[in-house]
């Protein structure tokens, strides 16, 4: 009897790349809340419908949860807007931060820019992010 040698190697379809596949969403908004409560309602047993209390629990989550969306909206507007009024205020004033040497600069405020999230104050020739201003003195 004549023995055969066993194969090698795999035999099947060429690799095909995968498709580009959409970014799940990683937020629950309020449409995508409503779209689940409706979804929950369309599709409930109508022998044991979805309680009541149940319903309202859900949809005074739904109300807190848009408030809260706005409440943080407005915290950083006006964190923004306390950001841009400090940086107006220096202009003028002595100002002190650390270069990327590590040595403390001084010298006066010239101007500032709003361009950013983070306002840039102009001491001397450098641009300086405000949040890297270390300190100020009054002007003799």
């Amino acid at each position: 009897m004549t023995t055969v040698p066993p194969i090698s190697g795999t035999v099947g379809t060429p690799a095909i790349p995968p498709t580009a596949t959409p970014a799940p969403t990683q937020t629950l908004d309020a449409d995508v809340f409503m779209k689940l409560l409706v979804t929950q309602l369309t599709n409930q047993d109508p022998s044991s419908p979805m309680d009541t209390n149940e319903m309202i629990a859900q949809t005074t989550q739904l109300a807190s949860m848009e408030q809260l969306t706005a409440l943080t909206a407005t915290t950083t507007e006006s964190f923004a807007l306390s950001m841009r009024q400090t940086a107006a205020a220096l202009i003028g004033q002595e100002a002190q931060y650390v270069d990327a040497d590590g040595v403390t600069q001084s010298g006066t405020v010239s101007s500032v820019s709003f361009a950013g999230p983070v306002p840039i104050v102009t001491i001397g020739d450098a641009e300086i992010p405000l949040d890297a201003v270390s300190g100020l003195a009054l002007k003799s």
